[in-house]
């Protein structure tokens, strides 16, 4: 996988968590509320900017009241 490939599916994962969260009604606000995160983190998530490590993501999953299988977006 090149740098590319990698940077191309992190903005597509943010992509993805931002869908799942709007889908259940919630502001990045209120999710990283119920994450005990800032919303900028989660901002910057949901852009691509940053890569969430494994922690973040159960965080995320845990937030959103999904299992952490969700958050990964499917090959199309």
């Amino acid at each position: 996988m090149t740098e590319r490939d990698l940077d191309r599916r992190i903005v597509e994962l943010g992509k993805h968590i931002r869908a799942i969260r709007e889908s259940k009604g919630l502001s990045q606000t209120e999710l990283a509320y119920k994450m005990g995160k800032d919303q900028p983190s989660l901002n910057r998530v949901e852009n691509g900017k940053i890569s969430p490590s494994y922690g973040y993501l159960l965080q995320i999953a845990d937030g959103l009241d999904i299992h952490i299988s969700d958050l990964i977006p499917k090959n199309k």
